[in-house]
């Protein structure tokens, strides 16, 4: 994904003009990187709960205990994010660190799997707040 492709995906989500089937596993993390990046007005980990809240309804979805917005797979996606951001040299752009991201365990929309049982992280209490890893500890913790 080049840094325009990035920019456009992330700046649709930001406007919530961004097309419902756009918004993929690999968009949630080339917007995450993007607003690290090139929104330093903004804070990922604070701001992105209400974004990502306010896309879902935009685009007709719900924020419930079973659907839309959910806190611990969002936490523990940015967690990721900023750990790839980390052991990164210099400066990357959006693109360089999204390709890193993507040849980590991370670009697997399954990765959190590793860290959390399939009844805990799809759990209403993962979805409202930040729950704990019950399988092994994240290595960025």
């Amino acid at each position: 994904m080049t840094d325009e492709e990035i920019e456009r995906i992330a700046s649709g989500f930001c406007a919530r003009t961004l097309p419902k089937e756009e918004w993929t596993h690999g968009a949630h993390f080339a917007t995450a990187l993007w607003l690290m990046l090139r929104r330093t007005d903004m804070l990922a980990e604070r701001d992105m709960p209400g974004m990502i809240a306010a896309y879902n309804e935009s685009m007709g979805g719900v924020n419930s205990d079973s659907a839309g917005y959910h806190e611990t797979i969002t936490m523990a996606s940015l967690k990721a994010a900023r750990a790839v951001l980390a052991g990164l040299p210099g400066e990357p752009s959006p693109a360089e660190a999204f390709a890193a991201l993507m040849r980590s365990p991370m670009a697997d929309k399954d990765w959190l799997f590793a860290y959390w049982s399939r009844e805990r992280l799809m759990s209403t209490e993962a979805r409202r707040r930040w729950v704990e890893p019950d399988l092994t500890p994240l290595p960025w913790a």
